[in-house]
């Protein structure tokens, strides 16, 4: 694919990016991909692969402690996966070969497309794939995930807990941070993606977050959709390897984008492309610095409760990928 290379401003960063134009650059709409906790821009290829034959503009980059950039000293939660979202966003539409624009985010990419369409209305439609669905269970489960024993009585007042400390250094409030309360608030079309096999991110998390986006619709004659896909067999990650799910986004975009081609046919573009997902790095990266891991969260909240477990591999804090 043809690419350039440029940068998200952002809070006096520079975020690494590539805009992909498509169809020659000719005008048409765009979109941008947000990456999933300690990834990076490269995860996100195979998605730009398969919605650049259906005829969109692409640009992805480098959440903030992510990919080619430094790590970061404070803790990153969605709140940074949504500012960044909403930085990208605003680079892309200044794009003149940009008419209009979705963001489609995986896992903590997925807070950070619905923060950032929660917060800008000319988001015009939002793609959430594997996403958590509230800051507190989402540190419940990552405890279920560093396999710390213990029962719901202690561990959801813990996670509350855990959470609130978690957040404190950038200053956020857990509403500011939480998937349900954007999309509750977003009201454009939606399109909620999940494995029914996701052990990192439990399907109960999509029904929790279409629930929240269903009832802040309801009796409102000129509401947009929000349209759901559940991928059977689908794990956490590589959703895309699925035609199923490259006709649903391609078509879903097609429509909710006006283009640029028509709904089947750009379905039928995706289908076509073969996505497979790209062999893992050899050197892993933390976000933070000073350590990673999922254990990294549980020591704030159980100091000394868990030693390094390299069999588990998770991220720092409390969002999970």
């Amino acid at each position: 694919m043809p690419f350039e290379s440029t940068v998200v401003p952002v809070d006096g960063l520079e975020l690494p990016a590539w805009f992909i134009p498509t169809r020659d650059g000719t005008p048409g709409p765009g979109i941008v991909l947000v990456h999933g906790w300690e990834s990076g821009r490269d995860r996100t290829l195979p998605m730009a692969q398969f919605l650049h034959a259906a005829g969109f503009h692409c640009l992805t980059f480098d959440v903030r402690g992510h990919g080619a950039n430094d790590a970061e000293a404070l803790p990153i939660s969605g709140g940074e996966f949504g500012r960044d979202a909403l930085a990208a966003f605003e680079a892309l539409l200044a794009r003149p070969e940009v008419t209009r624009g979705a963001i489609s985010g995986h896992s903590m990419g997925a807070i950070g497309a619905i923060l950032a369409g929660a917060a800008d209305p000319r988001v015009d439609a939002v793609v959430a794939t594997s996403g958590p669905a509230d800051p507190y269970r989402l540190t419940r489960q990552t405890f279920r995930l560093a396999r710390l024993p213990m029962p719901d009585v202690i561990a959801y007042p813990l996670a509350w807990l855990t959470t609130r400390v978690y957040l404190r250094p950038r200053g956020h409030r857990v509403a500011e941070v939480s998937s349900i309360k954007a999309i509750s608030t977003y009201q454009g079309p939606v399109l909620l993606a999940h494995g029914d096999e996701d052990a990192v991110v439990p399907l109960r998390h999509f029904e929790r977050l279409r629930a929240a986006a269903v009832r802040s619709r309801t009796g409102k004659a000129d509401a947009e959709p929000v349209e759901e896909l559940v991928i059977e067999g689908g794990q956490h990650s590589w959703l895309y390897e699925f035609e199923a799910y490259r006709r649903s986004v391609a078509g879903f975009l097609a429509v909710a984008l006006g283009g640029p081609y028509d709904p089947e046919e750009a379905a039928d573009r995706a289908a076509a492309v073969p996505a497979a997902r790209l062999p893992e790095a050899d050197e892993q990266f933390a976000a933070v610095e000073k350590g990673g891991g999922v254990r990294r969260l549980a020591r704030i909240a159980l100091p000394g409760a868990t030693q390094p477990d390299p069999a588990i591999v998770g991220p720092p804090g409390p969002p999970t990928t």
